[in-house]
């Protein structure tokens, strides 16, 4: 990630909310399986732990026909799926009634592809989900627990892709469009924006505007992995003394109603207080 215009590609496509992000592997493979160590693993502590299907080896739908991609290096599955169990799975599990609610909202199929998913017209692709049934990860050969970039990637791909479940199920939460109306962008806008921008207009990121469904998806995200979201986020400038300042601050108010929110859904909905699952996330992170 050192040219400018790889850095640019990989901020314009944090997408992968759609339900139309079929994957689709141009790579054929035998149907044999070998039962291995690896396999019995995951066998036993995703698929009868949770149902969750956990894909390593290319199959024909993990990526479109125009799309490019490298498979995961054998040796990376199992230390990924700790990260996983680790940072996904278990914050969940340690809160009140968090094991319910992942139990019954974690999709049935991991996939794990070892480098970007790049596209003919030159974007990458982080990560994706579909509808609820499928999340996968991207970049995954390259894992490095010293990595602050590589882990903050992945928790962001994990946590956004699992919150957008929520909304799915049971809708926004009441009146969220109506907190910053005005800070929505146009289709393909918002890679024009800055962060600074986006937090002027009440949101945690520029992709964040791009939609009300991607919006609360981002802030739980940004909530529960970044250290410096209250600093960043929901504390103000004091003593502003220019529109800039005040403009942030204003941004920060929305913020704020948002997150409010967002925790009294997951209360209502799911019966899990987000607060505690960040908790719990910050915990484990060096």
């Amino acid at each position: 990630m050192k040219t400018i215009p790889f850095l640019f590609f990989i901020v314009f496509l944090l997408v992968g909310c759609y339900p139309d992000e079929t994957l689709n592997v141009p790579v054929t493979q035998t149907n044999v399986q070998l039962e291995t160590d690896l396999d019995k693993f995951i066998e036993s502590n995703f698929r009868e732990e949770y149902g969750m299907a956990i894909r390593y080896r290319f199959v024909d739908r993990y990526i479109k026909p125009t799309q490019r991609v490298a498979p995961p290096k054998l040796e990376v599955v199992k230390p990924m799926l700790d990260f996983i169990q680790k940072f996904w799975v278990d914050p969940f599990l340690e809160v009140q009634n968090g094991e319910a609610y992942f139990r019954s909202y974690v999709p049935s199929e991991v996939v794990l592809l070892g480098g970007f998913i790049y596209n003919d017209d030159g974007t990458v692709v982080l990560g994706t989900a579909d509808a609820g049934a499928q999340i996968t990860f991207t970049y995954v050969n390259a894992i490095d627990p010293t990595d602050k970039e590589w882990e903050e990637l992945q928790l962001h791909t994990v946590y956004h892709e699992f919150a957008h479940i929520v909304h799915q199920r049971h809708k926004l939460p009441p009146d969220f469009e109506k907190i910053s109306p005005a800070g929505y962008t146009s289709p393909g806008f918002w890679v024009s924006l800055s962060d600074e921008d986006a937090l002027k207009r009440g949101f945690v990121s520029p992709y964040a505007t791009s939609s009300p469904n991607e919006d609360f998806a981002e802030t739980v995200a940004f909530f529960l992995y970044n250290k410096n979201f209250e600093t960043e986020f929901m504390t103000d400038e004091l003593g502003c003394t220019t529109p800039e300042c005040d403009a942030r601050n204003a941004g920060r108010k929305m913020v704020r109603e948002k997150l409010i929110a967002i925790i009294e859904h997951y209360k209502k909905v799911v019966n899990v207080d987000l607060q505690a699952v960040r908790n719990a996330v910050q915990a484990k992170l060096n």
